[in-house]
């Protein structure tokens, strides 16, 4: 029995699990991440990087709900202009992080304060290899997690030429383009332009109370009251995309998914399974 050079250069799929939320009301994500933990008393960190206003406010709101739902652990985790990524206390309560959950905000706050730390070094390392770790973001907290991130992008406009903003995310699922409050907010024009400029990245529109469930070695599951909208950029006979000059943009040969709770999806760093 011989195995392809590919496979064996191939790197191996990712051993933790990751949640990726739409935003909107969260507290039934937190009664998943709750039943996904191998125990509730795992200790659970909310990481409030991306959240500017009264970040304290938003972990004790976390903390009511886990508490109320039998998880007597839950931490703020400060990574900011005046908490340091890699301070030493800070990575080792990431090391024994049950559950890290990324709140929402300004998701460039977290590839700002993030990107090239040791801190993010952890977290990859742990999702790649501790089958009992488990990360979740909720609306910017989601978006961050892709290989590149939409930052700016608003109605008809962001069809022309250099009306949206897109820029390196976490990387933490590197096939993908995800965005937010996709169907509240209108978001199609832009997932659709930053696929004709990212066409190798899937894009993912995430509804609010709406998201996805990667695990190992399973397909991607659908959770939540809305839609996932999946465009797919592989396909395209005719691609316009230029980076500015404020004229519209073209694409044909799109192929895109209406995703509902239960319905799942292979996804790999190629596309589609």
């Amino acid at each position: 029995m011989t195995t392809a050079t590919s496979d064996l250069l191939a790197p191996a799929a990712p051993q933790g699990t990751i949640v990726a939320l739409g935003g909107g009301y969260d507290t039934p994500l937190l009664a998943l991440l709750a039943g996904l933990l191998p125990t509730r008393t795992a200790p659970i960190e909310v990481l409030t990087t991306a959240t500017t206003h009264d970040p304290a406010r938003t972990h004790a709101a976390y903390a009511k709900v886990l508490h109320g739902l039998g998880c007597p652990h839950v931490g703020h985790l400060k990574v900011d202009e005046t908490h340091p990524a890699d301070a030493p206390a800070t990575l080792d309560r990431l090391r024994a992080a049950g559950l890290v959950f990324m709140s929402g905000g300004d998701q460039e706050r977290l590839t700002e304060f993030l990107l090239g730390t040791d801190f993010l070094g952890i977290i990859r390392e742990r999702y790649q290899h501790d089958a009992s770790f488990l990360l979740a973001g909720t609306s910017a907290g989601a978006s961050a997690l892709g290989g590149q991130m939409l930052v700016a992008g608003r109605g008809w406009r962001s069809l022309l030429s250099g009306g949206i903003d897109v820029v390196p995310g976490l990387g933490l699922l590197p096939h993908l383009l995800i965005d937010q409050h996709f169907i509240e907010r209108a978001r199609y024009p832009r997932l659709l332009h930053a696929v004709l400029a990212y066409p190798h990245l899937l894009g993912l529109g995430l509804s609010e109370e709406t998201g996805l469930i990667f695990r190992a070695d399973q397909p991607a599951e659908v959770f939540g009251d809305e839609v996932v909208v999946l465009v797919d950029g592989h396909h395209l006979t005719v691609n316009t995309y230029q980076p500015a000059g404020g004229r519209p943009i073209g694409g044909q040969g799109f192929r895109m998914s209406l995703l509902v709770a239960g319905d799942r999806i292979a996804l790999n760093a190629a596309g589609l399974a």
